[in-house]
């Protein structure tokens, strides 16, 4: 897999998004599968009207692997030195989701340059969904 030159990364400058199509049902049945997490609001119709949602949503797991995913696609995994985020608000199903990230700062150290990103998934109508952050190793 071709990755980006991280090397020629300047604060402020963005990384590709990642465009990602609709949730449907069967990403977060699968999803359940995968991660272990089966709480029925994700996947059970008559349980989450029950608590009071209009439908299931998605995991915010989900959300956060799919950022994890924007951070592969630019560099190898041994390049993550961190990677954190936070929830911000419930993605619905249905939700298109769009993965972003930007430099907010190139830090020169002993071991190397490490590039500092702010990252973010929002939906269709740009409400942000999980904010994250990651450090990335340049060599």
């Amino acid at each position: 897999m071709a990755y980006m030159d991280l090397s020629t990364l300047k604060a402020g400058d963005s990384i590709p998004p990642l465009d990602l199509g609709p949730v449907s049902r069967a990403t977060l049945a699968l999803f359940a599968g995968a991660s272990g997490d089966h709480n029925p609001i994700h996947i059970d119709l008559d349980f989450a009207k029950k608590a009071g949602m209009e439908d299931v949503f998605c995991h915010g797991m989900l959300g956060m692997a799919y950022m994890s995913r924007l951070l592969t696609n630019i560099a190898p995994l041994e390049k993550i030195k961190s990677f954190g985020t936070r929830f911000a608000n419930i993605t619905q199903i249905h939700a298109r989701l769009t993965c972003a990230g930007q430099v907010e700062e190139i830090e020169e150290t002993e071991n190397g340059r490490l590039i500092k990103l702010s990252l973010t998934v929002t939906d269709e109508n740009n409400d942000v969904k999980l904010q994250g952050h990651a450090t990335l190793a340049v060599e």
